[in-house]
Order: C-alpha cells, then structure tokens, then sequence
C-alpha cells in the first residue's frame, strides 16, 4: 500500500503539531505506515476520557521527534512488515515509554518476537478501541494486558530459554569477534558503520550478524539485543487476562 506524503507529519486531533505538557492523562503517540489507521485511532481514541492523544506517524519518524511530544505509551502497528524493528531504537531514547503492539496475530512466532522486541501489551486484530486503552493502563501498571493463550505461550516461552541459558552457558558459543559485534549492535550501529569501524568488509560483517542470529536462535538483530542484555532473575509482572480472540 502506498503512503501519501502527509503520512510522515505528525499531528495532533486538534491539528496543533505542538505537544500539550500540562496534559496529566497518559500521552499516547500512534505509529502505523497506514494513513487511514493513524486517522481512524486518532478519531476513536480521541473519545477515551482516559487518555490523550498527542500525535501519530509512519514508522520512518526519528525517537529524537517523537521523544517531543512527551508520550507514555507508543502505540504501535505490528501488521506493517518489519514493524518491530522500530523498537530497539525507540527503547534506546525514550526508556520509561510503554509500547503496546496492536493488529498482533494470533501465531506463536509474532506474539514470542513482540515480547523479545519489548512490547508491553498485546491488542490482537479483532481488539477494539477499549482494548486498546485497557492495555495501555495496564502496561503503565507494570502489568501484561493478553489473551490467556498468549500468557501461556509466553511463560512457556521463558521456560525454553531458560533451558538455553543453562544449556549454552551465557553467551561462550559466540567467537571473539561475534561478540565484537554483538556490542555494536547493541550500540544500534548498521552493518556498514560495523564494517568500517572493525575494518572488515561489508560482507563479512552480513556473514558474522546471520551467524549470530543462527547461534542465538532468533531472527531479527532486535532480538540479539534482548538475548544478550537478559538480566539473570526473571522480572516479575502480573497477567490481566481479557478475551481477545
């Protein structure tokens, strides 16, 4: 689907591109590479006595632009390709944002790559507008708004990697070098800045990342991060369970 050019403005329902601090209900800033969805969220949501819409934008806006408007919660579009890997650079500049993932499928592989990419709440694609806004106060209190389904995927999820740790003692399956790598990526440099700065060719530095997925056993160079930083105690979180489906 094509994006028009106004796609990468952002805007408030109001039309004012200026952020409203004074505000004290939670700030939500939406971002989708759908015009029509952006418009839609912002005129339902706009309803919500809860909450305050600040802005909206495609996926191509910078963390440096969204972090002024201040916002609690990202409310992010998991159905554009790739949408995830916004996440590691958002987390990186605005740390205490929320973000909750909506039109999430219901399939193992998405719900576990939210999770793995930072998500704090999950509105499935048949969510409405109210499940939206739940999850949103939920993930400001520190707890999980998901199906009971994802719960448990998720848990079993933490088992299995679990298992991983111990069985692959940390991080020792990496080479020197991949672990050379692993930093830079954790640091958000790009395959090129990784190369120049280790002074290796372009392609070699694909051949290391594509080696790094395979040992971790991940997909995507968000995923690495979340691998390599776990911390060593579980979190502890509580799970509101809502129907979904």
């Amino acid at each position: 689907m094509e994006i028009g050019e106004q796609n990468n403005a952002v805007a408030r329902p109001d039309g004012n591109l200026s952020p409203d601090p004074s505000c004290s209900r939670p700030r939500l800033f939406i971002l989708s590479n759908v015009q029509l969805v952006c418009d839609g969220l912002m005129l339902a949501l706009s309803h919500e006595p809860s909450v305050t819409i600040v802005g909206s934008s495609d996926l191509s806006i910078s963390p440096a632009k969204i972090a002024e408007f201040c916002p609690d919660v990202l409310l992010l579009d998991v159905a554009s390709l790739d949408s995830l890997e916004v996440c590691l650079p958002l987390r990186q500049v605005l740390h205490d944002v929320k973000i909750v993932a909506f039109a999430v499928t219901e399939v193992d592989q998405e719900i576990v790559a939210c999770a793995e990419a930072g998500v704090s709440g999950f509105v499935s694609r048949k969510g409405s507008a109210r499940d939206l806004v739940a999850a949103v106060h939920r993930a400001l209190r520190h707890e999980l708004f998901c199906s009971p389904r994802t719960a448990a995927l998720l848990f079993s999820r933490m088992a299995v990697l679990s298992a991983r740790r111990s069985t692959a003692g940390g991080g020792a399956i990496l080479t020197p070098r991949e672990h050379e790598i692993v930093v830079l990526i954790q640091k958000g440099l790009t395959n090129k800045e990784i190369g120049r700065l280790l002074r290796i060719e372009h392609a070699t530095v694909k051949n290391h990342v594509h080696n790094i997925l395979a040992k971790l056993q991940v997909r995507r160079r968000g995923q690495v991060v979340a691998q390599t930083r776990r911390p060593t105690s579980t979190p502890q979180f509580k799970v509101s369970h809502t129907r979904l489906s």
